[in-house]
């Protein structure tokens, strides 16, 4: 088992630094490959980024605890990332080329020849704050696999995703990331197919399993919604809205950025897309039968579902394979969190600060490993539910963030206030409505973006309703 796991992990650490190689010394390499990765890299890598340890350690826990409707997770934010895709990342791509800009915030603020500095400087605040606690919940759920399969410390599974993390993201930047993502999102393949199989073949086949799964009252009841007082399919378009706000992740769209030909977008879909699916699909499956094969006990953490049938039903050298999948799934999102929360520090929240010491090159190395240290002093301090922070974290930048890049896609130009106003209104309202546990009923995403649409809409209204003068 340690020699297996161990051996993937230096196979990551190898495939970052070799793709160091290719780098030049320059920000736009660092951070966007000089516009360089071919589509499906760009798609293995976006996806791959995306479902992080949520999709191993998180989805597969609420699958094992609510069953069937849990895959109305997976299909709504899927579709609504599809709907999404259409309208934004062609002009993404197309807006960060001329802006020339390296970072989200940046090519937010700057869109159109614009260049809104307070604009930005909230975007890079927010989004730091957030991708931090993201990338933490990353390190935790490698914790959490580790804890299970070895008799280690809490902290080792972090540690060792700090480390790696840190050693490629330092030496090749984003291409180093995209890289190991690519690589990461076949291993990612592979072990949770041979714990579906494994698991599966366990139960007796699938007719075993579904008549063993149809005995829990109301599991494979698709229409039951997570809490009693919203609809299914109510239940359904917030999750469509928990896939809007796929646009409204800096580390995800930061792949979009790199493309080498904004006329590609389209081949990026099908290495996304498909890979999306089959994770999804399998995630709820293993969750589902794990909730048979390890029947729900007073003290048992869903989270720890996956790790725990892994011990009871694979040999040594599969494990090693399966924490090498929940690693490629950690450090995937991880290094593109920890990068993107890099350019905000370099470029958003500290523009024009070149210390005498430290050239331009050591500056964003520097901001990345300060970084990468506060995640990983954040998920040391301990973090709740992975599948509860990472949703928080998702929502509240999607909810900010989402509205504003949609608008621009459709050829909105809100000024610096109005985006403001948007930004801040959907974060309100995301926090609020997940503090008051209003999540439970309704994903946070669909009144909170809806809400950032209303204001750009108002202040539309507002605007044509003044006298041409004042508007001038």
């Amino acid at each position: 088992m340690i020699v297996t796991f161990a051996a993937f992990l230096l196979l990551f650490l190898t495939v970052g630094l070799v793709s160091a190689r290719h780098a030049r010394d320059t920000r736009a390499d660092y951070y966007l490959a000089s516009y360089s990765v071919k589509p499906w890299m760009v798609g293995l890598s976006a996806v791959a980024t995306n479902n992080s340890g949520y999709m191993f350690i998180g989805m597969v826990g609420f699958a094992y605890s609510l069953g069937l409707p849990a895959a109305w997770v997976g299909a709504g934010i899927v579709t609504g990332d599809f709907m999404t895709s259409l309208v934004v990342h062609k002009r993404l791509r197309r807006a960060t080329e001329a802006s020339g800009e390296v970072s989200y915030a940046g090519v937010l603020s700057t869109w159109g020849g614009t260049s809104f500095i307070w604009l930005r400087r909230l975007i890079g605040v927010i989004s730091l704050l957030f991708l931090l606690a993201y990338a933490s919940a990353q390190f935790s759920a490698g914790s959490k696999m580790l804890q299970v399969v070895g008799d280690v410390p809490a902290y080792t599974g972090a540690l060792l995703g700090f480390i790696l993390v840190t050693l490629y993201c330092l030496k090749g930047g984003v291409r180093a990331s995209i890289w190991t993502d690519v690589v990461q999102a076949f291993v990612m393949l592979a072990a949770m197919a041979t714990v579906l199989a494994t698991v599966l073949a366990a139960l007796g086949g699938v007719d075993a399993a579904l008549a063993k799964m149809a005995a829990i009252p109301g599991y494979l009841d698709w229409r039951t919604p997570a809490a009693g007082l919203t609809g299914g399919a109510l239940f359904a378009v917030g999750w469509l809205f928990a896939g809007f706000s796929v646009v409204g992740q800096p580390h995800i769209m930061s792949r979009i950025m790199t493309l080498d030909d904004p006329d590609h977008y389209r081949r990026v879909r099908p290495w996304y897309y498909l890979w999306y699916l089959g994770m999804y699909f399998m995630a709820v499956s293993i969750g589902m039968m794990t909730r048979v094969y390890l029947p729900e006990t007073s003290g048992f953490d869903p989270e720890l579902a996956l790790p725990t049938v892994t011990m009871h039903l694979l040999p040594p050298f599969f494990v090693g394979l399966i924490i090498a999948g929940v690693f490629s799934a950690t450090l995937s999102t991880a290094d593109s969190q920890i990068l993107s929360c890099s350019a905000t520090v370099a470029r958003d929240l500290l523009p024009g600060f070149e210390p005498r010491r430290l050239t331009s090159a050591q500056l964003v190395k520097l901001a990345t490993l300060l970084c990468a240290a506060a995640a990983f002093a954040m998920a040391l301090s301990g973090s709740p539910s992975i599948f509860s922070l990472v949703l928080f974290a998702w929502g509240a930048m999607g909810s900010a963030f989402a509205p504003l890049l949609i608008v621009h896609a459709l050829g909105g130009r809100p000024g610096q206030a109005t985006g403001i106003a948007m930004i801040l209104t959907g974060l309100t309202i995301a926090i609020t409505w997940r503090l008051a546990d209003l999540h439970t009923q309704l994903y946070e995403g669909l009144p909170a973006i809806t809400a950032g649409f209303v204001v750009y809409w108002l202040s539309r209204r507002v605007r044509a309703l003044q006298p041409r003068d004042e508007v001038n």
